[in-house]
């Protein structure tokens, strides 16, 4: 089976480099950032506008290659790369959920941005909490790193695994 993506937009974002980029959009609530969504598609964002929050699935194009066991941000420990948000994945595809400001013709101005300025989009979809599911949550390894860690911004971490020189 050959499975073939085609972005649709692009997403603009004040991080030039994953290093200092916030780990997660939860520690970004005031980045601001815009996306530009191609001509061909700006359509599909007819009624958009209506909703408070977004989720934007974009492709990690600064990540290359990928491991069964990485060391996340907020960790010092190798963890399964699916037990991770790590951008090295076999299918390097990520997600956030960001406020969305407002719809300007085929630009989407949002805040709450954690990815490189650059980055290219698959797909969004509005963000409804009554969707997804509720009530008691594990955080795994996750939730120890919370209360321990105080990082949020990335650090060189993938970029030296993928070029030990630098």
């Amino acid at each position: 089976m050959e499975i073939i993506l085609k972005p649709i937009g692009i997403v603009h974002s004040p991080f030039a480099a994953p290093e200092g980029t916030p780990i997660q959009p939860a520690f970004a609530s005031d980045a601001p950032g815009t996306v530009e969504i191609y001509p061909e598609y700006a359509a599909g964002l007819r009624d958009l506008d209506g909703f408070s929050h977004i989720v934007l699935l974009y492709f990690f194009h600064r990540s290359e290659g990928w491991r069964p066991l990485v060391r996340p941000f907020m960790e010092e420990v190798e963890h399964g790369v699916f037990a991770t948000r790590a951008p090295r994945r076999p299918n390097p595809i990520g997600l956030s959920v960001v406020r969305l400001e407002r719809v300007e013709g085929a630009t989407l101005h949002i805040r709450g941005i954690d990815v490189v300025d650059g980055t290219p989009l698959l797909d969004i979809k509005p963000h409804v909490p009554d969707f997804e599911p509720g009530g008691d949550c594990r955080y795994g390894w996750i939730g120890e790193a919370l209360r321990r860690d105080s990082r949020r911004t990335a650090d060189d971490r993938f970029a030296r695994e993928q070029h030990p020189e630098k």
